[in-house]
């Protein structure tokens, strides 16, 4: 009997090891400074450059051969195992890939230089009606 392997899809392999992290394609794409578009691509895509998948590894936080390795099976046991051995105890690792405090800073400095840019246009309105109305 013959028995047929099926390809292995590495593209599937990211997106579904990226979902279980509860990283969004957004996310991932903006560390790996490319496009979601790009990402999309990669996850659709069955073979991925080494070069790549090393990038990508490090920012989902595993090993390229736990990407390279992954089985949606294996996973589905060592969580019913976890679950069955240890139904008393929880562990929350979260390991983020930035900086809360940072992006915080960034999105207030944001909102501070949009905040300049309004004030200065209704500065530019009100001198604007000024001169009208000496014309007047």
């Amino acid at each position: 009997m013959e028995t047929t392997m099926k390809p292995v899809h590495i593209g599937r392999k990211i997106s579904r090891i990226r979902e279980l992290r509860g990283i969004k394609q957004e996310s991932l794409a903006h560390e790996l400074g490319v496009s979601q578009q790009t990402v999309s691509r990669i996850e659709a895509s069955e073979a991925v450059e080494e070069e790549t998948l090393v990038k990508i590894a490090k920012v989902l936080g595993v090993q390229t051969e736990a990407i390279k390795n992954y089985s949606d099976d294996a996973v589905i046991n060592i969580i019913s195992s976890t679950l069955n051995d240890n139904a008393g105890s929880v562990n929350n690792n979260c390991t983020l890939t930035f900086n809360p405090l940072d992006k915080l800073m960034e999105v207030m400095e944001e909102n501070k230089k949009l905040y300049e840019r309004l004030l200065q246009s209704e500065r530019e309105k009100v001198e604007l009606l000024e001169r009208l109305m000496k014309k007047e």
